[in-house]
């Protein structure tokens, strides 16, 4: 291997800059006017993966297109087949005025590169594709053959893929799927994740009068929907964290002693978590440490609100409406469509009837867990190992991938789950950025990867 990875290091300055224009593409599959930019994205991306050796085509889907790529195949021979998956679409970067730089226009800062997408998830599936690169350039034989799967609708709920992977099923039948799109504690703590949370969001509106109306006149004689939704969404949470739903904790498993102790394993502690974050103090459901709430409890949330009027100055109006993102992440035995009902009937229950509510149901997905035991779980560890010259550590990560389980579901294959984002990544948020060093050491993991999991 050693040729494939004196490669990389002589490369990496070409790769960077392949990244960045791969960045400059503001590939937002949530907003309707970025569908040509997603397009000319996935189109640079097939034009890439040709390039570097692969076979690639864009395959259109009924919302943002699949690009496929492959590794060339040795006719007659039977080898290890693996998937390789990650996504070309991005988060919104909203609020634009909270960026120090454009988020579509890459900033390098020392070995940290800024730009939406960069972390989440163009970096970290480029990584891999950079690994099978070096291998193709220099003759280093690729011991399985491999698959890329590169999505442009993750951020949206993946819902063309699975009908994608039905369609394809014999084509895309594999020894397992490989993803980065998750995290790792530290530079020096590389990890396999273990575990991921499911999810489940829909959207509630309160109606309130036909039309804003001035609240000076008919204020205190009508109910105001953004005081009642506040008041409602108030009533979901505890004071103790818990979610007040009935019923939403029935079957949750609680954590086994090793669970906890690998927890505990985890270097970034309350305090530093409170500093990163830059919150006075942290909040999270008693009983549990942080690392335990945000990587394996369920919760529910407000991801936005919005009524009345936003602009500059007053308007003095009671709206006639309001608005509220909600989603719950989900542990092991619990269902999405069960959680959504017993919210939905839940808040039905507590509406007053001075307003008229409606619901509107989003995406969901189950959570999902791998044994760390397993043949391939053990040689991602020792892969990790090599590349990043440091015991990896195990995790189970709050976020969610809704495909990981259609994986096993359609195709019988399990994921590794091999992170690159450091905590600090700013996923999802302004000044989103991706450590370069992790950039370079996800591509020697890859490298070394093939060849772990050709020898099980």
């Amino acid at each position: 291997m050693q040729t494939a990875l004196d490669y990389l290091k002589h490369n990496q300055r070409r790769f960077v800059a392949e990244l960045c224009d791969y960045l400059r593409f503001p590939s937002v599959s949530a907003q309707a006017p970025h569908k040509p930019d997603l397009l000319a994205c996935a189109d640079w991306l097939a034009n890439h993966c040709q390039k570097i050796g692969l076979t690639a085509e864009v395959c259109p889907t009924a919302g943002h297109p699949i690009v496929v790529a492959r590794t060339p195949r040795t006719p007659g021979a039977r080898r290890p087949h693996y998937l390789v998956y990650g996504h070309y679409d991005v988060q919104p970067p909203e609020p634009f005025e909270l960026w120090k730089s454009p988020p579509f226009e890459p900033r390098l800062e020392g070995r940290e590169l800024f730009s939406r997408g960069s972390a989440d998830n163009k970096g970290q599936h480029l990584a891999h594709l950079k690994a099978v690169e070096a291998c193709l350039r220099t003759g280093t034989e690729l011991p399985c053959d491999l698959t890329f799967v590169i999505e442009g609708e993750e951020e949206v709920g993946s819902q063309n893929l699975t009908p994608f992977l039905k369609a394809h099923r014999a084509a895309l039948q594999c020894d397992g799927v490989v993803i980065s799109d998750t995290g790792m504690p530290r530079k020096d703590l590389p990890a396999l994740t273990c575990g991921l949370r499911g999810i489940v969001a829909f959207e509630i509106v309160l109606h309130g009068p036909a039309r804003d109306l001035h609240s000076g006149i008919f204020g205190g004689a009508v109910d105001n929907p953004a005081m009642a939704l506040a008041q409602l969404l108030a009533q979901m949470r505890g004071p103790d964290g818990r979610v007040t739903v009935p019923g939403f904790y029935d079957g949750v498993v609680p954590f086994s002693v090793l669970e906890r102790k690998q927890f505990a394993r985890l270097p970034l502690k309350e305090a530093e978590l409170k500093k990163l974050l830059g919150v006075p103090k942290l909040f999270g459901e008693r009983g549990f440490t942080a690392t335990e709430q945000r990587g394996a409890r369920p919760t529910f949330e407000i991801n936005g609100l919005t009524s009345g009027y936003q602009g500059e100055g007053s308007k003095t109006i009671i709206p006639s409406w309001a608005r509220a993102k909600i989603t719950c992440r989900l542990v092991p035995d619990q269902k999405p469509e069960r959680i959504r009902k017993l919210v939905i009937q839940h808040l039905k229950k507590l509406c007053p009837p001075s307003v008229r509510l409606e619901i509107e149901a989003g995406h969901g997905a189950e959570a999902y867990l791998l044994d760390p035991t397993s043949a391939p779980a053990q040689a991602a560890l020792r892969a990790l190992k090599t590349a990043f010259g440091h015991e990896p550590v195990l995790l189970r990560e709050g976020g969610s991938i809704p495909i990981v389980n259609d994986f096993k579901r359609i195709l019988g294959a399990d994921s590794l789950l091999l992170g690159l984002a450091l905590p600090d990544c700013d996923a999802h948020s302004p000044n989103e950025k991706f450590d370069l060093d992790c950039f370079a050491k996800g591509q020697r993991m890859s490298v070394c990867l093939w060849q772990e999991l050709a020898a099980i």
